[in-house]
C-alpha cells in the first residue's frame, strides 16, 4: 500500500503566546517589560508577512511515497539560532546522537519525540504529514524573544525575556501545541481566521495536553488541562496562558491582564483582532473536549482524543468550518467508531450542549 503527502494550502504562521497578552505587556511602563514585548510582537508580524509570501510563491513538489516496510522513527534536527532571526541556524543535535550541554536543546528533541510518539503510538500517524516527515526545531531565536511557533515548516522557540517569560521548550505541551498545527494543516487544513480559526487553536491545544498527559501517565482527573504551565516566572500572577478546564481563570496580572477566554458561546468575544480572536475564542471548544474527557473517563488521549483526531483526519471538515459543523463531525465520528447510541456519542452530544454549541443538522 502506498500512501501520499497531503499538499497544504494553508500554511499559517502560529504562536503559542497570543497577540493581546503581548501587546498588554508592551504598554507596560517598565521597559525591562515592554521593550521585549514590542521586539516579539515585530517580529512575529515579519515572521507573518514572510509566511504569506512564501505561501503565495510555493510550488507543490511531486507527493512523496511512504515506504510501508520503512522503520517508523522520528528524524529530529535541532539547530541553534544563537539568538538572531535568520533560521535555521547550526545544527546541534540530530537524529540518536547523544544529548548535548544545552539544556533547551535537549527539551525541544524530547518534545519533538514525545509529540512524534503520541501520534504513532495512539493513533498510528507517521509523524506530522502522516508519511513521516522529517521534525525540525530551531532554538534561542531571537534577543529576549518571547514566543514561540510553528511556521509551515519547522518549530521555534524564544528563550523568552527571563522577567514575564521563561524559555518556551519548558513545557511540552507548548511543543505538542505547535507541532498539531502541522498535523491540521495536513489534514483539515482549517483557515485561521475566525471560529475556523478558534477550532485550528483548540485542535492544538487538545492534542498538546494530550502529549503531556500521555508522557505522565495521567487520567483526565488527574490531568491540571493548562496550557503553558511554567512558562511565567514567578513575578507574573498566573498559572499559564490557557486553561480548558476554566478558559478565563489561566491568569489575572497587572502587566498581562486577564485571560479573556470564554468558556461557552454566551461570553464569545466579537473582535476583528487577532484574526477574529482565534486564541480567545479557542476556549468554547477547549471546554467541550474537557467536559467530554471527564465525563467519559479514564486516559483522555484514548476515546476522546480518538474522536477528535477522527474528527481533524476524516476529511469531513472544511477549511472555513465553524464550531456547529465541527461539533457535528464529533457526532458523526463518535457514532462511527462507538455506534449512535453509544456512551461516547452521547457525551460528544451533552459537551457540545454543555458550551452552548448547537451541532449542524445530520445530512440525509
Amino acid at each position: 500500500m502506498t500512501a501520499y503527502r497531503a499538499h497544504a494550502t494553508h500554511p499559517v504562521f502560529c504562536t503559542i503566546v497570543p497577540p493581546h497578552v503581548l501587546d498588554h505587556v508592551s504598554r507596560s511602563a517598565d521597559s525591562a517589560l515592554a521593550d521585549p514585548a514590542r521586539r516579539t510582537l515585530e517580529q512575529d508580524a515579519a515572521q507573518r508577512t514572510r509566511r504569506r509570501i512564501t505561501t503565495v510563491r510555493m510550488v507543490h513538489a511531486t507527493p512523496r511515497a511512504l515506504d510501508e516496510a520503512a522503520e517508523k522513527k522520528p528524524q529530529r534536527t535541532i539547530y541553534d539560532v544563537k539568538h538572531r532571526e535568520t533560521l535555521p541556524g547550526r545544527k546541534v543535535r540530530a537524529e540518536g546522537s547523544k544529548p548535548v550541554k544545552d539544556a533547551t536543546v535537549n527539551r525541544a528533541y524530547a518534545g519533538l519525540g514525545a509529540t512524534f510518539e503520541l501520534y504513532l503510538t495512539v493513533y498510528k500517524r507517521f509523524s506530522i504529514d502522516g508519511v513521516g516527515l522529517p521534525l525540525d526545531a530551531s532554538v534561542h531565536y531571537g534577543e529576549n524573544y518571547g514566543n514561540a511557533f510553528w511556521d509551515g515548516d519547522r518549530m521555534v522557540f524564544g528563550d523568552g525575556d527571563g522577567e514575564i517569560f521563561r524559555d518556551f521548550t519548558l513545557p511540552v505541551d507548548v511543543i505538542g501545541h505547535e507541532l498539531t498545527h502541522g498535523v491540521t494543516q495536513y489534514t483539515a487544513n482549517l483557515e485561521y481566521f475566525g471560529q475556523s480559526g478558534a477550532l485550528n487553536e483548540s485542535l492544538s491545544d487538545v492534542f498538546g495536553s494530550l502529549i503531556k498527559q500521555y508522557g505522565l501517565g495521567q487520567d483526565a482527573a488527574q490531568a491540571d488541562w493548562l496550557i503553558g504551565a511554567g512558562l511565567f516566572t514567578d513575578r507574573v500572577e498566573g498559572e499559564a496562558l490557557r486553561s480548558m478546564k476554566a478558559p478565563g481563570t489561566a491568569y489575572d496580572d497587572d502587566v498581562l491582564g486577564k485571560d479573556p477566554q470564554p468558556a461557552t458561546m454566551d461570553d464569545y468575544v466579537h473582535t476583528g483582532r487577532d484574526n477574529g480572536g482565534v486564541h480567545i475564542n479557542s476556549g468554547i471548544p477547549n471546554h467541550a473536549f474537557y467536559q467530554l474527557a471527564t465525563e467519559l473517563g479514564g486516559h483522555a488521549w484514548e476515546r476522546a482524543g480518538q474522536i477528535w483526531y477522527d474528527t481533524l483526519t476524516g476529511g469531513t471538515l472544511k477549511p472555513d468550518s465553524d464550531f456547529a459543523a465541527f461539533a457535528r463531525a464529533t457526532l458523526d465520528a463518535a457514532a462511527s467508531r462507538y455506534g449512535e447510541s453509544g456512551e461516547e456519542t452521547e457525551a460528544v452530544r451533552k459537551s457540545w450542549s454543555q458550551v452552548g454549541v448547537t451541532p449542524t443538522e445530520k445530512e440525509s
